[in-house]
């Protein structure tokens, strides 16, 4: 698919396309709680978005949701990138291509991937040198100029690959268990969800602060579990997690039949992955009861990835 549509996209002289990708990822702990300064820790997963650039006369982005020059409301976040390049190098024209494996809006990373893939791939098509601590900053630079805030941790991941506690920035083991997710399809407004929970923390400090610090806690208890691999106690602190997180009102009742599901058929653990309200789950098990999991969450419902973690971040895939 990506090689017939790029045969569509004319080019300018020979080509040299390159392509770089960057993968999505999960939060295990510390949604919500790690916009007030609590840790989190979030874990790359195995399914990737990927950027093709050449050189072209004019510029052109093409996705499955259209084709658009620079456009703010179709492509915002790769028009973004395509801007500060003009800034920072002679960039005139570029025929970008993009396919992603990860959904849109499902809390995910896909905004992360698709900036920091991007970035990557224009930098190796401009010869301009970034170092990863670069593409991770102006990824979240990018992000900051599109959604008016944004925390560093989905394009710093994206950016690094791995688990990671955040803010500290603190790379943990990879995780060797199965990671099943699954997605409710239904969009939710990050931006609503955060006010959501800051109003409640304003009328409700005393209740809602304690809640958010027990989030942050997760991720501190957790930091050694992952490194210990007690995916068992890792699983409990996620159900834990997810019940903190139905409690400030970020839960849907899809995402808690899902979760159930999960855990009723086999998972070490489940729990809302991203902002909530709609948007996916994730679940982690055991290698052998995989399959269960996934099925019980499709007959739940759920749109099923079963993926795995990754310690590869963004990379180049062709030149």
């Amino acid at each position: 698919m990506l090689v017939s549509l790029w045969n569509d996209v004319p080019h300018k002289g020979a080509l040299k396309m390159i392509t770089c990708s960057a993968p999505g990822k999960v939060y295990l702990f510390g949604e919500h709680a790690v916009v007030y300064g609590e840790p989190a820790i979030c874990c790359a997963v195995d399914i990737r978005t990927r950027v093709s650039v050449d050189h072209a006369d004019s510029i052109t982005i093409r996705s499955t949701l259209g084709t658009t020059g620079i456009d703010f409301e179709t492509h915002p976040y790769v028009s973004a990138v395509v801007e500060r390049f003009q800034d920072i190098s002679s960039l005139e024209g570029v025929s970008i291509l993009i396919s992603s494996e990860i959904p849109v809006g499902s809390g995910l990373g896909s905004s992360a991937a698709v900036t920091i893939a991007t970035i990557k791939a224009l930098d190796m098509l401009l010869g301009t040198g970034l170092e990863l601590d670069d593409i991770a900053r102006m990824g979240h630079e990018v992000e900051q100029r599109v959604q008016g805030a944004a925390s560093q941790t989905d394009t710093y991941v994206c950016t690094m690959g791995g688990v990671v506690m955040i803010p500290q920035r603190k790379g943990l083991d990879l995780i060797d268990c199965g990671i099943i997710v699954g997605n409710t399809n239904i969009f939710s407004s990050t931006k609503e969800l955060v006010a959501n929970v800051s109003d409640l923390n304003k009328r409700f400090p005393d209740v809602i602060g304690p809640i958010l610090s027990s989030i942050g806690m997760m991720s501190v208890a957790g930091k050694g579990l992952v490194n210990t691999k007690d995916y068992v106690s890792i699983g409990k602190l996620m159900n834990i997690n997810q019940g903190l997180l139905d409690a400030i009102g970020v839960g849907c009742s899809e995402l808690s039949s899902f979760t159930y599901a999960a855990r009723n058929s086999g998972a070490y653990g489940a729990k809302i992955t991203g902002a909530g309200g709609g948007g996916c789950m994730v679940a982690i098990a055991p290698h052998e009861r995989v399959d269960d999991v996934a099925a019980a969450i499709g007959a739940a419902g759920g749109e099923v990835i079963v993926t795995k973690a990754t310690d590869v971040g963004v990379k180049v895939e062709s030149l």
